[in-house]
């Protein structure tokens, strides 16, 4: 006990004797002090990677074994009962997998992701039940030249139009209408402008413009509406339909199904029609889809290699040379660029790009001039981003520290120009969930790596790049017009995980 208390008493005054010796004041002056060394700022923590899946991975494996036309129905059956909102075009993705798990679980089955024989049958069976109870026929409209799908127990009245037929409910509550416009009648960049023209009474909630297609949706105080116009040689020809906003949660739906059974240029193709078939009581029941597995509508030619939703959208610098935004690829271990694996061959100071070098030997058209000032909030944008089946061409407007515009899955890293065609930044990533709005993707604010950052990257990794003229004011040219300088360079990179 001695010994203990012994020791106890020498803590204290060792404790004691620390305290005053940090307490008692400096023998140098201030101006003699040795300088204190700053304190080592810790290291940030490297963001965990996300684990792959296992249940979405299975899911993605069990639907990709499946021939084309199973996985179209598969997913047209599910915007038949409510739980898909997207282009049934066969391709697996994230929407795919929760839309499938989301049917078993109403069904009381275990939501895997992976449907059974069983399973199928029973959601083949309640989709072309929504779809008979609505009349949903998919039919040749020889007014305009189109093939449309038409739900008319819904539509019931059906009049004529000077370019297209005019399908109405009876209490005149949701009309769609389909037009047309011969070669040389109009063109899709003047349709854009007077379809996205805003007023106190009219707000564009969406709006995208492809070099052969556009899409624009909106509404008024007490509607809302969706257009659609689609370029070809025969002309333009196209659908809009509006619809009371009380009916939103029903007719959403059949936005859906119809832009999905929209075939504008059919050719000699014959339509897919559904028998009429006694409806059930309510019109709006289960929703709506289309009719069998009717083509999408008219897109962009497709980018070499791809034939899935890309995951990131890069810039082809040539050499097998990519450029992309770093955080696009954060979850992608295994980044591909057709049939190629790529690897990521370095990264700028900021963190905010990524270079990637794969054995394809990718063409890549002469970069555009990199502006480096920032842009003027406001400013008109277009983005040019990857998909599976083509180069998009979106609009966009400057924000604050960023630009609103309303790009599709895989837009990260897409080159942002302005409209004199100057390269002034890429978009830094793309939500893993995105909310859409009738199938889409409506406006979004996305961050940039800004113009300055691309242009610094480039010159240290030895790309010969111009840069534009300062203060130089964008000139007004068309979207295709300001996209084209990248449009040949974009590239679609996937991941294989």
């Amino acid at each position: 006990m001695i010994q203990l208390a012994r020791l106890s008493a020498l803590s204290c005054l060792l404790s004691l004797a620390q305290a005053a010796q940090a307490q008692a004041p400096s023998p140098f002056p201030p101006s003699l002090r040795p300088p204190v060394p700053p304190a080592a700022k810790p290291k940030p923590l490297a963001p965990p990677r996300t684990a792959a899946d296992p249940a979405y991975l299975a899911s993605q494996a069990a639907f990709e074994a499946l021939p084309e036309p199973l996985r179209k129905a598969i997913q047209d059956a599910l915007v038949w009962t409510g739980d898909y909102n997207a282009v049934t075009a066969g391709t697996f993705g994230r929407r795919t997998y929760e839309a499938i798990a989301a049917w078993q679980k109403r069904q009381g089955s275990e939501p895997t992701g992976v449907l059974t024989a069983k399973e199928r049958t029973a959601l083949d069976a309640a989709g072309e039940a929504a779809r008979k109870a609505l009349r949903f026929n998919v039919q040749a409209d020889t007014a305009s030249g189109a093939v449309i799908g038409v739900p008319e127990k819904l539509l019931a009245k059906k009049s004529s139009l000077p370019r297209g037929t005019r399908w109405q409910s009876t209490d005149g509550r949701v009309t769609l209408d389909t037009t047309s416009y011969p070669g040389g009648g109009a063109d899709l960049d003047g349709l854009f402008e007077r379809a996205t023209a805003t007023t106190p009474e009219r707000k564009i909630t969406y709006k995208l413009k492809k070099p052969d297609f556009l899409v624009v949706t909106g509404e008024t105080p007490t509607g809302r509406f969706y257009i659609r116009q689609a370029a070809g040689a025969e002309g333009i020809r196209g659908f809009t339909i509006a619809y009371d906003k009380a009916l939103t949660a029903e007719v959403d739906r059949l936005v859906i199904a119809v832009a999905n059974s929209f075939l504008p240029f059919p050719g000699a193709a014959p339509a897919n029609e559904a028998k009429p078939v006694a409806a059930a009581p309510n019109p709006y029941a289960g929703g709506a889809r289309p009719a069998g597995n009717v083509a999408s509508p008219l897109t962009p030619p497709p980018l070499p290699g791809i034939a899935a939703q890309p995951a990131a959208t890069g810039l082809a610098l040539g050499n097998g040379r990519i450029l992309t935004s770093a955080a696009a690829l954060e979850t992608c271990p295994v980044p591909r660029v057709g049939s190629a694996a790529a690897r990521a061959a370095g990264r700028d100071p900021t963190g905010n790009l990524v270079l990637l070098e794969t054995e394809a030997r990718n063409q890549a058209s002469p970069l555009p001039a990199i502006r480096s000032e920032t842009v003027v909030s406001g400013e008109a944008l277009v983005v040019v981003g990857a998909e599976a089946k083509g180069a998009t061409v979106a609009p966009g407007t400057a924000g604050s520290g960023g630009i609103v515009a309303p790009l599709q899955p895989g837009a990260g890293g897409a080159p942002i120009l302005d409209r004199s065609g100057h390269l002034v930044g890429l978009v830094a990533r793309f939500p893993t969930a995105p909310r859409l709005i009738a199938g889409v993707m409506p406006p979004t604010s996305y961050a940039v790596v800004p113009g300055s950052v691309i242009a610094a990257f480039l010159a240290q990794a030895g790309v010969a790049v111009a840069k534009a003229t300062p203060n130089a004011a964008p000139a007004a040219a068309s979207l295709g017009a300001a996209a084209a300088p990248v449009i040949g360079s974009v590239i679609g990179i996937t991941c294989a995980r």
